[in-house]
């Protein structure tokens, strides 16, 4: 084990931030991360995983450990599903398309979601009218309390919209150390009707689409509209999607008749925070060297050399905006540290 100091983040998260870690190692194997945790040298402890779902705002006073553990495997089979263990430290779209090869489906809608399968289950990611939970069969976990590993169900998990017990009551508590998903093997299930789908389905001229048909659509979807991390600092969808009352909906129709919309049930109404955003005037606004991505005003964006807080500060304006022209809160997807 080799611990370095001072080093920066910058490679370690997609808003390519450039604070620094007090104290940095990788690890590669279970063993060792028990044994860092079982170490009083560094009381203070930071895990970084694929860094896609963090806004940095200031150097990490502290011993930041980057899961790097790798490794897939198929743990059991029948005559419709597959099992798969994947480790934490894969990348999430290169298992998907790992998945994809072996004609294994459920994943398709979530190509091109950035970030590595160990941070997937801690924000229920989802694309395209798909959850992971929707695939989720069980997770391993370390106590760090006990440093024992544990198997957590999904019904332990206790997803919600881009939650989880561990943004909640288990913050802090686990390090995810691998996700077991329930695939099918044939007769997939496909989720076609959910966006641009089926329209970038009709561009590629498929009448019959496939699983790989599908993630070829998200592909060339999230492309056109969303930043590349590796060109421009980004972390995807910055905020929530609201979900809110049938009666705040009809308010919001009132002074905006044209509101898009999703009915989750009978009570219950989902907007999308990109079109709030847009009409709120912040689409493609730049600040400096960040600003507000402008083809998807979900995405804020670090054009280069942009700090953490400003970023953070600019995400603040947009959300008291919204509150003030809308009368709707938003929330931020992203964990800002």
């Amino acid at each position: 084990m080799h611990i370095q100091h001072n080093i920066s983040l910058k490679p370690y998260n997609t808003f390519s931030i450039d604070v620094k870690a007090k104290h940095f190692i990788s690890v590669e194997n279970i063993d060792d991360l028990k044994t860092i945790f079982s170490t009083e040298k560094y009381p203070n402890k930071f895990i970084i995983g694929g860094g896609s779902n963090m806004l940095l705002t200031k150097d990490v006073d502290a011993l930041v450990i980057h899961l790097n553990l790798k490794g897939k495997k198929t743990v059991s089979t029948n005559d419709n599903y597959v099992f798969i263990k994947a480790e934490a430290g894969e990348n999430w779209h290169d298992f998907v398309l790992w998945t994809l090869k072996q004609n294994y489906g459920g994943l398709e809608n979530m190509s091109l979601i950035p970030g590595n399968v160990g941070t997937s289950p801690i924000q229920n990611i989802g694309a395209y009218g798909v959850e992971l939970k929707d695939v989720f069969e069980s997770c391993e976990v370390l106590n760090l309390d006990t440093l024992t590993i544990e198997t957590l169900s999904k019904k332990d998990c206790q997803f919600g919209y881009r939650n989880s017990i561990f943004k909640n009551e288990a913050k802090g508590k686990y390090i995810i150390l691998n996700v077991t998903f329930k695939l099918t093997k044939n007769n997939h299930n496909l989720h076609t009707n959910y966006g641009a789908i089926l329209s970038q389905l009709e561009t590629m001229n498929v009448t019959d689409p496939s699983i790989q048909d599908v993630s070829k659509a998200v592909i060339a979807i999230r492309q056109s509209k969303l930043p590349d991390p590796k060109k421009i600092g980004n972390s995807g969808s910055f905020f929530k999607n609201p979900i809110i009352s049938t009666e705040q909906f009809k308010e919001l129709q009132r002074n905006f008749p044209n509101a898009p919309h999703y009915v989750i049930s009978e009570t219950e109404v989902k907007v999308p925070t990109g079109w709030l955003i847009e009409t709120a005037g912040f689409k493609g606004k730049t600040f400096d060297n960040y600003g507000v991505h402008k083809k998807q005003a979900l995405v804020l964006v670090n054009y280069g050399g942009a700090k953490g807080e400003d970023i953070l500060q600019l995400s603040k304006l947009i959300q008291k905006t919204i509150y003030r022209i809308f009368n709707i809160s938003i929330e931020a997807e992203v964990n800002i540290f």
